[in-house]
């Protein structure tokens, strides 16, 4: 992940796995490590949520209160799929944002996320 100032972080997972339609798409993830925080622990188990399949815990719809798609819970510690708002902003997390690592009130000029399969 980069912010607009030219610095950058990351998160790694030993375990990470994402369902197919079946599951709906569940997030499963473990093993954190790296220098961003992990933003992302608080999504594990969860369902993929967009604005018109709702699969969160929250009695709203975080899809559309984020701005985003997410493995949203209740709603969101990390929303690396929400609005590009360059920088600081005033709503809190709807950017493409990572909590631990800037913020709630800071959307990312870029994130990355690379999945290698693990042959068994």
């Amino acid at each position: 992940m980069c912010d607009f100032e030219g610095n950058s972080v990351h998160a790694a997972y030993s375990s990470f796995n994402v369902g197919d339609a079946s599951t709906n798409y569940q997030l499963t993830i473990g093993g954190y490590s790296g220098t961003a925080g992990d933003s992302l622990a608080i999504h594990n188990n969860m369902l993929f949520s967009s604005y018109d399949r709702d699969q969160d815990e929250w009695g709203g719809k975080c899809a559309v209160d984020r701005k985003g798609a997410w493995w949203y819970r209740g709603c969101c510690e990390s929303n690396l799929n929400g609005q590009y708002l360059r920088g600081e902003h005033t709503t809190k997390l709807d950017g493409v944002n990572w909590k631990s690592w800037k913020g709630k009130f800071y959307s990312l000029k870029s994130s990355t996320m690379k999945i290698r399969r693990i042959a068994s």
